[in-house]
């Protein structure tokens, strides 16, 4: 970076002790790291894989899928050259399979004007299918050790807590950003991320574990004020999965993995939905418009590729 703003400029309460909440948190991670996959390499395709992967999906069913798909797909070539349907077929037990077809397209935007690599800058990333800016700033700071924050959930809740109140999402940015040790990404956006996921956890958190927690404004403060509520970055649940239309695709595209084709008689219950053949066959045509599957000449729905 070009020049950096300071963290108290950047709107950070001028009260938070900046140096040591660095230097604590930085000596807290090196003795508490996690040890995952996608943290031994800086390969910029193994950790968009796992960005994408990570998303809405926890760490424990993360890392044995991140092995598999990149054993099958080591770089955006040869994700590419495969049909969809078989990156589908290795994201079998994430869910959201729309997440695979936007890393499809990735790889393919990777290939045609990357020269097959992903990119570095936060522009370019940005522009490929799928990539949105807490995902390129991901990659960004984890694969090219750009002096860029990270801002998901967890950061969001850690942000608004240290400074008291409730932030903007162009202030949490900001500030993220201003708080990353120069040079110093990489470890500094990991720690952060398991500082959250571990201990400034959403309900109840362990606030007498805390290895910042004398820099924190927040700490002490009744449960009931807690300035991560509504604050920017900070997720709000997922919707419900039984019953929803997810649920629905998901068993059509389990249903096309066990079988090469799912016939019209058989749609509206093998989507669950026996007595509601037109949501099914709605839903069916979202695999369609994806490229996972294609329509049958009687009706039914086959498997793409």
């Amino acid at each position: 970076m070009a020049h950096r703003t300071e963290p108290t400029r950047a709107g950070l309460d001028p009260s938070v002790p900046v140096a040591e909440l660095r230097r604590t948190l930085l000596e807290w991670w090196a003795a508490t790291r996690r040890d995952l996959p996608w943290r031994r390499t800086r390969d910029g395709w193994a950790v968009l894989v796992s960005e994408v992967m990570l998303q809405q999906t926890q760490v424990a069913r993360v890392i044995p899928r991140f092995e598999a798909f990149m054993a099958r797909f080591g770089d955006p070539a040869t994700c590419a050259a495969a049909p969809v349907a078989a990156v589908i077929d290795k994201w079998h037990g994430l869910g959201y399979n729309r997440r695979a077809v936007a890393l499809h397209a990735a790889a393919t935007a990777c290939v045609d004007r990357h020269d097959g690599v992903v990119p570095a800058q936060l522009e370019a990333l940005l522009a490929l299918p799928g990539v949105g800016p807490y995902t390129a700033r991901a990659v960004a700071a984890f694969a090219h050790e750009c002096d860029v924050g990270v801002v998901d959930t967890n950061v969001g809740r850690i942000l608004a807590r240290l400074g008291g109140r409730s932030l903007r999402p162009a202030e949490a940015q900001t500030i993220a950003d201003a708080l990353v040790p120069p040079g110093e990404a990489w470890a500094w956006n990991q720690a952060m991320m398991d500082l959250g996921a571990g201990v400034c956890v959403r309900t109840q958190p362990r606030c007498d574990q805390c290895p910042v927690r004398a820099c924190c404004a927040w700490q002490g403060q009744p449960a009931d004020a807690d300035p991560a509520d509504g604050s920017a970055g900070v997720g709000r649940g997922q919707s419900r999965f039984a019953g929803s239309d997810r649920q629905g695709r998901g068993r059509l595209v389990d249903g096309l993995r066990r079988q090469p084709m799912v016939t019209a008689a058989d749609l509206a219950e093998v989507a669950g939905w026996p007595d509601d053949p037109e949501r099914a066959r709605r839903v069916a045509a979202t695999l369609v418009a994806d490229g996972l599957a294609r329509w049958d000449d009687d009706g039914g729905l086959r498997r793409a590729g």
